[in-house]
């Protein structure tokens, strides 16, 4: 568990994932990732994180070690964040900074192994690049064309 302010990250198991499958975006941000509901199961390599807020969940992400991050790095000690998402209903609320500020200890206690984090984020969404930003993410200058046009390759160093 990694905590801050009563928020806190921790990995998801099978049936803990049951708290999210309610979760809902507003219709202009479900372009931009996949909520939580799309994965009941994950593949090895894929790590679903719950954010909490007093043991309620509020947001998830998803991690990956799978080959799919070499689509973004050539670190082999990286991982890929995807599906990043706060629940429509508690938005607003700096849930989504303060994940994101625990992300590197999070991931240096329960993948110790590791030494970056990319994403890719939508040319268009200028809400989530300004939140990966202040976490510390920077521009690697990268480009990947996704489902709705141009992504920027942002990395963190761990």
């Amino acid at each position: 568990m990694h905590q801050t302010n009563e928020l806190e990250l921790k990995l998801i198991s099978d049936k803990g994932m049951e708290g999210f499958y309610s979760f809902h975006l507003p219709k202009d941000q479900e372009m931009y990732t996949s909520l939580p509901d799309n994965y009941k199961e994950v593949k090895e390599g894929q790590y679903r994180i719950g954010i909490y807020y007093k043991g309620e969940p509020v947001g998830f992400f998803l991690l990956h070690s799978t080959d799919r991050v070499k689509e973004y790095t050539s670190n082999p000690l990286s991982m890929l964040l995807t599906a990043f998402s706060i629940t429509e209903d508690k938005q607003g609320k700096g849930y989504a900074k303060q994940a994101m500020l625990l992300l590197k200890t999070f991931i240096s206690e329960e993948f110790p192994y590791y030494n970056e984090v990319v994403l890719a984020v939508n040319h268009k969404n200028l809400a989530a690049q300004s939140l990966y930003k202040k976490a510390g993410f920077y521009d690697t200058g990268s480009r990947k064309i996704g489902p709705i046009g141009e992504q920027y390759i942002l990395q963190l160093k761990l």
